[in-house]
């Protein structure tokens, strides 16, 4: 029993002394997102650029900022689904394991053994790694915007229009395409 807590304790003064700190300019630190990182970075460029940039400056932010926030529910949710979909694994692998080890309570737990549950658990377990890869992709392309936004010379109201369409198209939600990797058709009027 204490050798179980002495190895929790461990853990967590091992994740407490590899967390670090934010340096000075609290834009470069390690346990952030890449689109943290951009948007920190951003900021900081249109607190530091000289006043005859400072627009163009504060459009470039506003426009990075507007993606991140959909990185940022992005990230959420996939680190949600994460869990989840680690959760549902666990239990997937664990379950025919449950009738061995509480084979005494069986005739009150009849559930356990029954192929239907286990059918249910393994089909809840797909389903949470589908939305955590599509919410995964989802994160990975907005921060992929936000790169192109930060690394490009094109002026902001250009990139604005783009940014709103590549927005779009992210938006659409939940789709099985993006897992089983076949490209919905467009459809022109």
């Amino acid at each position: 029993m204490w050798r179980c807590w002495g190895l929790v304790a461990m853990i967590f003064g091992l994740m407490a002394a590899c967390s670090g700190t934010k340096h000075d300019d609290e834009v470069f630190f390690p346990q952030q997102t890449s689109a943290s990182l951009l948007v920190q970075y951003a900021s900081q460029a249109r607190i530091d650029a000289p006043q005859q940039l400072k627009p163009a400056a504060e459009q470039r932010y506003l426009l990075l900022y507007d993606i991140y926030i959909k990185a940022r529910s992005y990230a959420i949710l996939n680190k949600l689904f994460f869990w989840l979909s680690l959760l549902f694994g666990i239990l997937v692998l664990l379950w025919p394991s449950l009738s061995i080890i509480f084979k005494h309570r069986l005739e009150n737990w009849a559930w356990v053994k029954s192929a239907t549950v286990q059918t249910t658990v393994t089909a809840l377990a797909a389903l949470m790694f589908s939305f955590y890869s599509d919410y995964k992709d989802k994160q990975t392309y907005a921060e992929t915007l936000m790169r192109y936004v930060t690394y490009s010379n094109e002026p902001t109201p250009a990139l604005a229009g783009k940014v709103a369409a590549e927005l779009a198209r992210i938006d659409r939600g939940f789709s099985f395409n993006s897992i089983t990797g076949e490209q919905a058709e467009k459809q022109t009027d």
